[in-house]
């Protein structure tokens, strides 16, 4: 199985702002800290927050923060909510139709449960599981 970047920046994104609760975040602080595209963080921020995962402040002094608290957020959701196309072979598309083997063949059988089998290790996970605890100082004095 293969993320898109798409889906790659919304989930370093979401860490991002997990891992600073008590500030507001801007796009362009996001793309220059993980070295990606202002643009393509926009389209990001915008569907990440059309589907509920961050709330967006408008004006000066605004920004972006999470919408809930990191312990609510599912990871296998996220990425369910961020792929466009889950399709892992051709066979998965509804129209595909091309395919000589089809009576016979179980790949798809097998395809389909090892993604649900990817997608339900995802669900065992949290954004507050992907942040972790914050490092404690430890050098000693």
């Amino acid at each position: 199985m293969h993320l898109t970047r798409y889906t790659d920046y919304s989930l370093r994104t979401l860490i991002y702002l997990g891992m600073r609760p008590e500030k507001l975040a801007t796009i362009s602080e996001i793309a220059a800290y993980h070295d990606i595209s202002r643009n393509h963080l926009m389209k990001v921020v915008h569907q990440l927050g059309a589907n509920g995962y961050i709330d967006t402040l408008r004006g000066k002094g605004g920004g972006i923060k999470l919408a809930r608290p990191p312990e609510q957020i599912v990871v296998g959701d996220v990425v369910r909510s961020m792929e466009e196309n889950m399709d892992i072979v051709a066979c998965f598309q509804p129209d595909f139709s091309a395919c000589v083997l089809a009576p016979a063949c179980r790949l798809k059988t097998a395809m389909n449960e090892a993604l649900h089998s990817f997608l339900a290790t995802l669900d065992l996970y949290t954004l507050a599981d992907l942040i972790g605890e914050p490092q404690k100082d430890t050098k000693l004095r």
